[in-house]
């Protein structure tokens, strides 16, 4: 077959399968959903912050959402630091003037804390101002619960690539090789995986500050092993077939084959688990947010607003919100993960059905 014809084939199946997946609506829908939202949260410090997008103050424009300005540059009595640009556009509304401010639809931020402003000791109830109440230390929560979606699922995606990238790798080669290379590589991740992933966050803990890089290096290192094993076994199974015994014949590198001829025949198992790896890796972070031994504060983080409920167990909000967000938010990756193994069932395809 010639690599045109290859190729042909290659791109009907891709289209077949994406056909498939659009069919499944719940889905379909979840994975247009999550992706829009996903997109959209990168830029939340134009919808959901505490600095204006604009102000105009004695004929100028500023622009606080991407520079710093201190309340001396506006002329505002009685705030230190930066300016509190919801004070200020009250200021301006006051004083009559051609001054204005425009403020972001949602004007609070998710570190910002609101005791100067609040009128009840926190956590504060949900209230037309703040749609899902405070914390305990006076921050908005919704600030927090949307922030936290970006960095949850941001933290889950680089964590299931570089998993994924140890696996795959370490798997091709084991089962590509196979011999003692196998045999040595399986007892070495058969120890590797008796390790208590939790003891050694505790003890990594109490020697560093966990922070986004040490969390994402710590659980790929605990988390490549499952798909080793799958990407191995794949490997076994292909490299039987007749289009590998060609290319050896022919004098293809040992990198050629794997990477170029055996892989891509070998994804449909990465592929069809990559939600559920990434629903497994955003429920480790808010597990170790949870626990205290996640992302440092005051990062957002829904874990770290449900440790604060279990506290407060009378404030509902504290617990309800984080919950139905991750209830959502996983949901609809489970959905897409269906949708996606369904897709790319190999029996739908198959060549010799």
């Amino acid at each position: 077959m010639s690599d045109k014809a290859e190729k042909k084939v290659s791109t009907s199946i891709f289209k077949k399968r994406w056909k498939k997946f659009k069919t499944i609506k719940r889905g379909y829908y979840s994975f247009l959903i999550i992706v829009f939202f996903f997109i959209l949260s990168f830029f939340l410090p134009f919808f959901v912050n505490r600095d204006a997008l604009i102000v105009k103050y004695d004929g100028e424009y500023y622009f606080p959402v991407v520079k710093f300005y201190s309340a001396e540059t506006f002329k505002q009595q009685g705030v230190q630091g930066e300016a509190n640009y919801r004070l200020l556009k009250q200021q301006f509304k006051e004083a009559d003037s051609d001054n204005w401010v425009l403020m972001p639809l949602y004007p609070f931020g998710p570190n910002e804390n609101l005791l100067d402003e609040l009128t009840e000791i926190p956590p504060t109830p949900p209230n037309s101002e703040h749609i899902f109440g405070t914390d305990d230390r006076g921050r908005d929560v919704f600030a927090r619960l949307v922030y936290g979606f970006n960095i949850g699922l941001s933290f889950s995606l680089v964590v299931s690539f570089f998993s994924y990238l140890v696996g795959i790798s370490i798997g091709s080669m084991l089962g590509f090789f196979g011999g003692k290379i196998d045999i040595f590589g399986q007892r070495f991740i058969e120890i590797w995986s008796t390790l208590p992933f939790l003891f050694v966050m505790i003890i990594l803990s109490s020697i560093l500050n966990p922070n986004f890089l040490l969390l994402t290096i710590v659980l790929t290192l605990f988390g490549w092993m499952n798909m080793t094993y799958y990407i191995r076994g794949e490997f076994y199974r292909e490299k039987a077939r007749d289009y590998v015994s060609a290319a050896i014949s022919m004098g293809a590198k040992s990198s050629t084959i794997i990477f170029k001829h055996i892989l891509p025949n070998a994804l449909t198992p990465v592929i069809t688990f990559l939600p559920f790896i990434i629903v497994a890796n955003i429920f480790s972070l808010i597990a170790l947010d949870y626990l205290g031994f996640g992302l440092p504060p005051p990062t957002p983080s829904w874990g770290q607003l449900m440790n604060q409920g279990m506290q407060n167990i009378e404030k509902w909000w504290l617990i309800a919100t984080p919950l139905l967000a991750m209830f959502l938010t996983l949901l609809s990756i489970t959905f897409i993960g269906e949708a996606i193994r369904e897709a790319f069932d190999p029996k739908v395809y198959s060549r010799l059905r």
